[in-house]
Parts: C-alpha cells; sequence; structure tokens
C-alpha cells in the first residue's frame, strides 16, 4: 500500500483526495475535500486574478497540512483549464511553490482526459462495456474513449465557468462541440460516463438530495428529461432562489445552467438518453497512476 495525495487546481474548484493504493492499483479513499476557489475567474481575459490565486493557495495549504495529518507519502499537485491557458501561468506557478513549496503539474487536455478515464475505471463497474468518459470542468471538457484497444482523447476550450462568463447561446455552445462529439460518435458509443462537479451536482438535484451523498450520486443514472427539466426550473428562478435548490452548492449556483446545457448538448449529440455518474475521477486515476511511479 502506498498514502497519496492528490491536489487538483481546477478552474471552478479545488479539490484533495487522500487515499490507499494498492499494487493492483485499487485505490481507497481516506479523505476528500473540495472547495470553491474560482481560479478561473476572469477566464475570458487568459489572465488569473490575484485575488484568485491568493483563494487558491489558503485552501492549498489547509490540504498540505490535511495531506501531512494523514502522512501521505506523496503529494500530487496538478492543474487543469484555468492555469493551462493562462498568459501568467509561470508567475502562478513561481508563488505557489514559493508560498506552498509545491511544484504543479499542468496537465495537458489530453493527460486530463486520460487520468479522468482511469479514475472512472477504479471505481464503477461497467460489465465489460468500454465507456465513453466525458469530464465536464470549469474551463473545459474532456472525452476519453477507447477505440481498437486504444484510449483516444478530445478536449474542448468550454467549461461550466468559461461559458458562463461568455454568456454563450445553446446554439454557440453547440457548434464548440460538434467537431469533438463528431469524432467520439465515430466510436460507436454505448454508455455514457460524466465526472466532475456539474455532472454530480445535477445528480444530486435530480434526487433533491439535502445534503450531498457520494454514495447516492456515485453510479447514479441522470437521464436527458431530468436535465431537461432542471434547465426549466433554473431558467425560471433568480441565483438566490437557486442557491436555496436542494443538491446544489450555493457557490454553484450562477454557473449550473451553462454546465447543465452542456451536459444536455452532449447527451443529445451522442444520441444517449442516459448518463452513468462517477464520483471516482480525475483524482483517483492520478492516483493510481502515479502512486508506485518514479519521481
Amino acid at each position: 500500500m502506498t498514502r497519496v495525495a492528490v491536489i487538483d487546481l481546477g478552474t471552478n474548484s479545488t479539490r484533495l483526495l487522500v487515499a490507499e493504493v494498492n499494487k493492483n492499483g485499487q485505490v481507497q479513499a481516506l479523505e476528500k475535500k473540495q472547495a470553491i476557489t474560482r481560479l478561473g475567474e476572469g477566464v475570458a481575459s487568459g489572465h488569473l486574478l490575484l485575488k484568485a490565486i491568493e483563494r487558491t493557495i489558503t485552501v492549498v495549504k489547509d490540504y498540505l497540512n490535511i495531506s501531512r495529518f494523514w502522512q501521505a507519502e506523496k503529494i500530487i499537485p496538478v492543474a487543469t483549464s484555468a492555469v493551462r491557458d493562462a498568459v501568467n501561468q509561470a508567475d502562478f506557478l513561481a508563488l505557489m511553490e514559493q508560498k506552498t513549496g509545491l511544484k504543479v503539474q499542468v496537465l495537458s487536455g489530453q493527460e486530463e482526459a486520460g487520468y479522468s478515464y482511469a479514475g472512472v475505471l477504479t471505481g464503477l463497474p461497467l460489465s465489460g462495456v468500454a465507456p465513453v468518459v466525458v469530464d465536464i470542468g470549469g474551463g473545459s471538457t474532456e472525452f476519453s474513449w477507447k477505440a481498437k484497444e486504444e484510449l483516444s482523447t478530445a478536449s474542448v476550450q468550454a467549461g461550466a465557468v468559461r461559458m458562463t462568463e461568455n454568456v454563450s447561446s445553446d446554439e454557440e455552445i453547440k457548434c464548440i462541440f460538434t467537431p469533438a462529439l463528431k469524432e467520439v460518435r465515430r466510436a460507436l458509443p454505448q454508455i455514457l460516463v460524466g465526472v466532475g462537479g456539474t455532472v454530480t451536482a445535477l445528480a444530486a438535484m435530480a434526487q433533491k438530495l439535502k445534503e450531498y451523498d457520494a454514495n447516492k450520486v456515485h453510479g447514479y443514472t441522470l437521464f436527458l428529461k431530468q436535465v431537461e427539466q432542471i434547465l426549466i426550473t433554473l431558467k425560471n428562478l433568480s441565483l438566490e432562489e437557486r442557491r436555496a435548490l436542494p443538491g446544489l452548492q450555493p457557490e454553484r449556483a450562477d454557473i449550473i445552467e451553462a454546465g447543465g446545457k452542456i451536459v444536455r448538448i452532449i447527451m443529445e449529440g451522442l444520441g444517449l438518453n442516459t448518463l452513468k455518474v462517477s464520483e471516482t475521477d480525475l483524482l483517483y486515476g492520478l492516483a493510481r497512476e502515479k502512486a508506485f511511479s518514479v519521481g
């Protein structure tokens, strides 16, 4: 067994997984944390804002303390879309290292997709069916699927935060996703698995969970008609009213509509009426892949 801590600096949230990984690649979570830090605030500008950086560093310091409490043998910090696209990426990475001692790896869209696929396989029984995995983040969306035993990936520069800040219409979002969806459709997908905060929030909202329960979200089958109904509900509510909805984190209320539209467009574009929700995601994939790697 190796005990690892994975820290993910996402566009919308900063997350932690402390887990034990065995030689067979099985990942057992010990502690999970998530904080909405909105590192990608103002993502359209291409600059990471100082206040967003400071929020994120504060949370990372807390996660480091938790990781040390658990005596993690390896700490794996990664960053995704917001940092990947930022013109001040180098300054951010230098400041993060100065303040926390961590050298953050910036994942490419392809790497992000691959780790998400690996993460799904650690915790979701799929009865031998090769899934298409979609990871809907704040700044980007990644697809991963097997084609002739090889893993194929696609990364789209559209996520719940980016599409909210850009005030993107349904047609605009659809146009952005069309090339990737055409590519995925060639694999004749049978099952769609979703990871990321948008997808888990929709699953919690569909079940009207007053308190988030990962056991009820993981493995939940979300129907297209449920997504459509949630979008109708959101359209008729103010931001304050959205914050009170069961299953929705109040901090996610401003971006959930754009995230829901992305889910709907993907399901329609792939001709699939259901999406299976997975709590095991990028963090789990990184834990499994990096636990016994050198360096």
